[in-house]
């Protein structure tokens, strides 16, 4: 590298952003000093959605006279929703009220939700869960309004600050969300679920400072611009496909871990037992800070790589994780971590490269979470067909696409980027 470390990425394409809108305003213009934190607990809550039925399929399929193999598509189907409603609602922050949208989809998510409690099928729950989902959006039109208030200098701190909610989410979906199901049963769970979403939703939306829209035109031309905005912007393009592929291989291990824990030919585990494990994704929450600190310092670009490679030797460690479980712990921590670092890095320069960061910033979700749903539903099949052996070999290959067609493809751009 033979750029100077500090300030490679980020600081450029902030710089340039910068230019190209309106001011960035101090973070001494928020509402109070309450803002950012209730941001990032609404988010954790509202994330939380997204994976409330992962550590929970033993329990469904309980109920549903099936067995969690039968019903691990369910995951899938919640991370197809979010994507659905990235690619539909997130682009509209550039273009409406944002107070009242997250109003709106805080009251769709919390009836879905409800609606998924009283359901007496599986279809009927999937149903409900990819409304839920679609509407599980209120992050990605958070996390552009962050981005756009810090200070330059201070940008990938403050994404960082909501990331780390985002993953506390995920953490306590699998945690509490299986101690709870284990307890009261699963419909219980979505319920409480639903009650938090609009309860954390609307407060969040009520303490929304009053904007401008930005940009103008017909509602969802945002979603028409996703290609060219794509398409112009190489490093916006490179962040897309490796997180992709980043999220695909921690998804595939995430969401089919809970059949590895309980399964008798697995650890055997009760649900409660198998949430516990979640705790290990507290690494993330401890990570999000670090890994903006490091992005502001030394570009986003070294921060990356060296998340791919953590997540590289993660691999084999699941591997051996299905039957030395110090190695399943150790993995699931590595895992983590390299995915937070990965997204803080590959959000905050999604965020700084385009005059249009909410469109920016869904094209960069959606490519995630659409990464992460495809490596799910391959690795449920993946499961059923060749066991954990076949989960890992999912998570490789998805390393292995998202880090090999943007080495190809990402050499021009070097100096813009620091990749």
């Amino acid at each position: 590298m033979s750029s100077p470390a500090p300030a490679t990425g980020v600081h450029d394409a902030a710089t340039a952003t910068d230019r190209h809108t309106r001011p960035v305003r101090p973070a001494r213009s928020f509402r109070s000093r309450l803002f950012l934190p209730l941001i990032a607990v609404c988010t954790a809550v509202t994330a939380a959605n997204i994976y409330l039925a992962a550590p929970l399929l033993p329990l469904i399929a309980r109920d549903f006279g099936s067995t969690p193999s039968a019903v691990a598509w369910l995951a899938s189907v919640a991370q197809f929703g979010y994507a659905a409603g990235l690619l539909f609602f997130a682009p509209l922050g550039d273009r409406v009220n944002r107070r009242r949208l997250v109003a709106v989809l805080t009251l769709a998510a919390a009836a879905a939700l409800v609606a998924g409690a009283a359901t007496g099928g599986t279809y009927a729950l999937a149903g409900a869960v990819l409304v839920a989902s679609a509407a599980t959006v209120v992050p990605q039109l958070l996390v552009p309004l962050v981005a756009e208030r810090a200070p330059a200098h201070q940008r990938g701190r403050h994404v960082a600050a909501v990331i780390a909610g985002l993953f506390t989410g995920i953490v306590a979906a699998r945690v509490l969300g299986a101690l709870a199901g284990q307890a009261f049963g699963w419909r219980w769970v979505f319920l409480g679920a639903a009650g938090l979403t609009a309860l954390l939703g609307l407060a969040t939306s009520a303490a929304l400072p009053r904007e401008t829209p930005r940009l103008g035109g017909p509602l969802f031309a945002g979603l028409t611009a996703l290609p060219g905005v794509v398409r112009r912007s190489p490093e916006l393009w490179r962040a897309c496909v490796r997180q992709a592929g980043m999220y695909g291989a921690w998804s595939a291990m995430w969401t089919t871990l809970a059949l590895l824990l309980t399964e008798e030919d697995g650890y055997g585990m009760t649900t409660a037992a198998a949430g516990l494990f979640g705790l290990f994704g507290l690494a993330a929450s401890v990570t999000a800070p670090l890994a903006g600190g490091l992005v502001d310092r030394f570009g986003a670009a070294k921060v990356v790589r060296t998340a791919y490679a953590g997540a590289a030797v993660s691999v084999p460690l699941f591997w051996l994780g299905g039957h030395v479980m110090a190695a399943l712990c150790a993995a699931a921590v590595l895992v983590h971590a390299a995915l937070v670092a990965s997204h803080v890095a590959n959000q905050t320069l999604a965020l700084t490269t385009t005059s249009a960061p909410a469109t920016a910033n869904t094209a960069y979700v959606v490519a995630g979470f659409a990464g992460g749903a495809v490596a799910s539903a391959v690795a449920g099949t993946a499961f059923t067909h060749w066991g954990w052996g076949g989960v890992c070999a999912v998570a490789g290959a998805w390393l292995a696409l998202g880090w090999g067609s943007t080495a190809v493809r990402g050499r021009a751009p070097r100096r813009a980027t620091g990749a």
